[in-house]
């Protein structure tokens, strides 16, 4: 067996054979619900509030933005048909050559949103220890640094079962201390209506892109987690196990960061949010943002070293896992003591969302189309005799959809980087995340026009 507890995985992206195949589709929902049990969502719904939403408005965007994880889920149904990472799968799409570049960005986007938690996660832990008196200044911040990181790395190096393993136990944990967060924060909320009005097209676009960008950006991943399922495992348990695992988390926190922000200033979200809670409380809320962070890591540095091998650099799992270590270690270091490197990252990857919207529904309309089935063997098969080779490593119908999508999100895209001139015509509403259905619904018409080939081949005997 290559995937044990506390053992290092030796699979990568090649086709799990169907006798190391395990698990089942419970596993998912505390995979997707540890990972999302992060205080970024309570930064979120703070957020929509800031921008001019009431309590209950901001309670529904938080809501309907939760029911995006039934996509996510359903995204990795296809790794159960293959064994493979989603960046594999996506090869189907765009062909071999044409899926590179988003591999790139996808692998960007991973290591980005690492670093931003793992950033929070340090500050977290150099405020505890610094209550604590053990540490100081510059000490304390790179001592916070080194657990952050150890903690992340080791349970990504070690692999799928222990990642499976720990998000389940870190789950435990967290879901009971971030429940004490919710009761100590929901009590006492503004309920009541804003004294400026309802809030425009530009409020609650904002408010949406905000929270669905965190869902859209596990598109590249799910497939990563379910490809050691057995063959026989119902895709609708697997659909909505992983599905209800996200939401629920997501929901949770987002909501106490909606009730933070209708009563104190969210500015500084963890300041904010301190300010709230008894005294005794707040080295335990220290604990969980911490804890929140490292759960969030975990996957997206585990889907960085799948990521690497599929652009081809020659590398084994774990060596590609050190080298992702090794640039968020880096990326760390720069944000935590550059102050311009954090905002400017932070920037950087709000502007993504142009591309991978795009991307994900593209991904997730040939995942449609063809029913989850794939030619297994072909999506391996980086040469021209490959089924998903197309025109010179390049699907034309594929990309021209991605091209679309990508046009309409920058258009119509409000961010501090860009703002398409779209914006203003829609009276400030930022529709980025509706690349999505443009590009899927093209994507759709060229497919059923030209259809790729895709025999349905398992993937792994």
């Amino acid at each position: 067996m290559s995937d044990e507890i506390f053992r290092v995985e030796t699979r990568g992206i090649d086709p799990i054979p169907d006798g190391e195949r395990h698990g089942s589709a419970r596993d998912l929902f505390w995979l997707w619900f540890g990972s999302n049990l992060t205080f970024t969502y309570v930064i979120n719904g703070a957020l929509a509030v800031a921008f001019g939403l009431t309590f209950w408005q901001a309670t529904a965007v938080v809501v309907v933005s939760g029911l995006a994880f039934f996509a996510i889920s359903a995204a990795g149904l296809s790794g159960i048909r293959t064994g493979t990472a989603t960046l594999v799968i996506s090869r189907a799409a765009f062909g071999v050559r044409g899926n590179l570049p988003a591999g790139v960005l996808n692998w960007l986007v991973g290591i980005g949103y690492t670093i931003l938690n793992t950033v929070v996660g340090t500050l977290a832990l150099e405020v505890f220890l610094e209550e604590l008196g053990l540490l100081h200044g510059t000490p304390a911040r790179a001592a916070a640094l080194f657990v952050t990181l150890a903690l992340t790395f080791v349970v990504a190096m070690w692999g799928h079962a222990t990642v499976q393993f720990a998000e389940r136990w870190m789950a435990y944990v967290l879901a009971a201390g971030f429940a004490a967060l919710l009761a100590f924060l929901l009590p006492g909320a503004d309920t009541a209506a804003p004294a400026t009005g309802t809030p425009g097209a530009s409020g609650w676009s904002l408010a949406f892109v905000v929270m669905l960008a965190a869902p859209f950006s596990y598109l590249p991943m799910p497939a990563d987690y379910t490809r050691y399922l057995p063959r026989t495992t119902s895709l609708k348990s697997i659909t909505w196990y992983g599905a209800l695992g996200g939401f629920l988390s997501s929901v949770a926190l987002g909501i106490a960061g909606v009730a933070a922000a209708t009563r104190t200033d969210m500015t500084d979200a963890v300041a904010g949010t301190e300010s709230l809670l008894p005294g005794w409380f707040q080295p335990v809320f220290l604990a969980l943002v911490l804890g929140g962070s490292v759960t969030n890591s975990i996957i997206t540095l585990y889907s960085s070293s799948l990521n690497l091998q599929v652009l081809g650099i020659p590398w084994s799992r774990s060596r590609a896992i050190v080298v992702s270590a090794a640039i968020t270690g880096l990326g760390s270091l720069a944000a935590l003591f550059l102050t311009d490197f954090t905002s400017a990252l932070t920037s950087f990857l709000s502007l993504l969302i142009i591309v991978f919207a795009p991307w994900g529904g593209v991904f997730l309309a040939d995942m449609l189309l063809r029913r989850c089935r794939y030619d297994g063997h072909a999506l391996h098969t980086t040469g021209p005799d490959g089924a998903y080779w197309y025109r010179s490593g390049y699907h034309p119908a594929g990309l021209a959809a991605l091209l679309a999508g990508i046009t309409f999100a920058a258009l119509t895209c409000d961010s501090e980087l860009w703002t398409g001139p779209l914006v203003a015509p829609l009276g400030g509403a930022d529709l980025t995340l509706l690349g999505a259905l443009v590009s899927g619904l093209v994507y759709t018409a060229l497919y059923r026009r030209t259809p790729a080939p895709a025999a349905a081949v398992p993937a792994a005997a």
